[in-house]
């Protein structure tokens, strides 16, 4: 069932819809289940720090009050958020309510998905069980609600991001997180970035239906786009997960609002017509910018290399500006085997997992490897603080390098507006953060 406010025109959403849609959705709860007592909110982490997630939370908690009893940021692969980083994305909330997930240890399997499944959505080349594991205080917390909030945004593993998402991989176990990635990998990014329904997010949606449908998790759904004021809250989209029964009550109450549908469904639909740039030709250079506050590895900043490349025609030239890149990996292992392999196209990546135990192991990593690379149709330069990054790390790991001082002389980002401009004498198209959007040409 759905709940959701859209305004008319493309108008945006402001913090008194956000308030209302939140006490809306408690209010329908309630009425036909009972009040929540004990409540679970799983966000997103940092990473996320521009979905609107951090004042949905902070609605819910204001709604609350104690009966607010954890809020667990599904930080997946991610390093833990630190308490400056929580309070610029969640506000003032008591720092004592934040859980912190580990991807490695303190989680349950609740079963797993048979090969054959995995088989059917790879075209036969990946046949492993997925094993549906998820942070054990989720199963174990004895919530009468959990709170999914999010952003539905193109993602290069899923295709768009959030909704089962959030919590099979958000708050999932390091072989689940790793398996859905290889699947993405070999699955192939051009086919599925963008797109509501891939392989992965069958996957997970399968996952969700048979293992998670009694838990009471209600989705929250956002959709963010670039306004002339900045950005932009769109749309709000609320509702169940894949099989789940526990809301039907609450749906079918008279008078709450809701509708037949599903929220990602919907909020997919919208997400598609704000968030993807279609190009009548294809881009020979590109600047992208990588927040310092935001993207402080390759693992996260390489963002700029997945939404542009089907936009990027052959030797194109992609200069990504990473002032806050100071590591490849987000933790210690992955890191390592990102220094160790680099980002040296998909049949070496292959390679390296039938002869790297460690790299098959992390097959999250091996992902990461393909994503990140060209593929050798285009040139990636990147454009770090060398007491952060240096050159020797940066072309250790196959990618060319340029001094960030340089490139702000060069690219200066004060200077430069959304998409196309002048510099040097030819053609520049800029992209301020590549978390917002997927840029692609017309033909791919």
């Amino acid at each position: 069932m759905l709940l959701k406010l859209v305004p008319e025109g493309g108008r945006a959403l402001h913090s008194r819809d956000i308030d209302a849609h939140a006490e809306a959705l408690l209010a329908s709860i309630s009425a036909a289940r009972g009040e929540p007592r004990r409540v679970l909110i799983v966000p997103p982490d940092g990473t996320r720090a521009h979905s609107f997630a951090g004042p949905l939370t902070a609605a819910f908690a204001r709604l609350l009050g104690p009966r607010l009893a954890g809020i667990l940021p599904a930080t997946g692969t991610h390093r833990p958020m630190d308490r400056a980083e929580l309070k610029a994305m969640f506000g003032d909330l008591d720092p004592e309510l934040f859980l912190e997930h580990d991807h490695r240890s303190g989680n349950q399997r609740l079963g797993e998905i048979p090969g054959s499944f995995v088989a059917s959505q790879s075209g036969g080349r990946l046949s492993f069980p997925f094993p549906c594991e998820v942070d054990a205080r989720l199963v174990e917390g004895g919530w009468d609600l959990v709170i999914s909030p999010g952003q539905v945004v193109p993602h290069e593993v899923v295709g768009l991001a959030n909704y089962t998402k959030n919590i099979i991989v958000g708050l999932g176990g390091a072989e689940a997180i790793a398996r859905s990635h290889w699947l993405g990998a070999v699955a192939g990014l051009e086919t599925i970035m963008g797109k509501a329904d891939t392989p992965v997010r069958r996957l997970l949606d399968e996952s969700a239906r048979r293992f998670l449908s009694k838990l009471p998790i209600l989705y929250v759904l956002t959709v963010v786009a670039r306004g002339e004021k900045g950005l932009e809250l769109r749309g709000l989209y609320s509702g169940e997960g894949p099989g789940a029964d526990w809301l039907e009550a609450a749906a079918l109450s008279g008078g709450s609002g809701w509708t037949e549908g599903n929220c990602f469904a919907e909020a997919a639909g919208l997400a598609a017509s704000v968030n993807i740039e279609t190009l009548d030709q294809g881009i020979d250079r590109c600047v992208v910018m990588l927040d310092p506050s935001e993207f402080r590895s390759t693992w996260l900043g390489n963002k700029a290399v997945y939404r542009t490349r089907m936009a990027l025609a052959d030797e194109a030239e992609l200069f990504v500006l990473a002032p806050g890149v100071e590591r490849f990996g987000e933790d210690p292992i992955i890191d390592k085997l990102i220094r160790r392999h680099g980002y040296r196209g998909t049949e070496a990546a292959l390679a390296a997992v039938k002869s790297d135990p460690e790299l098959a192991a992390n097959l999250g990593a091996a992902a990461h490897l393909v994503h990140g690379s060209s593929e050798g149709r285009f040139r990636i330069t990147y454009c770090s603080d060398p007491r952060l990054l240096s050159r020797e790390e940066v072309e250790g790991v196959g990618y060319s390098w340029m001094d960030l001082a340089e490139a702000r002389r060069r690219f200066d980002p004060s200077t430069l507006s959304e998409g196309y401009n002048k510099r040097e004498g030819k053609k520049l198209f800029y992209v301020s953060n590549p978390a917002l959007g997927l840029w692609k040409r017309a033909e791919t």
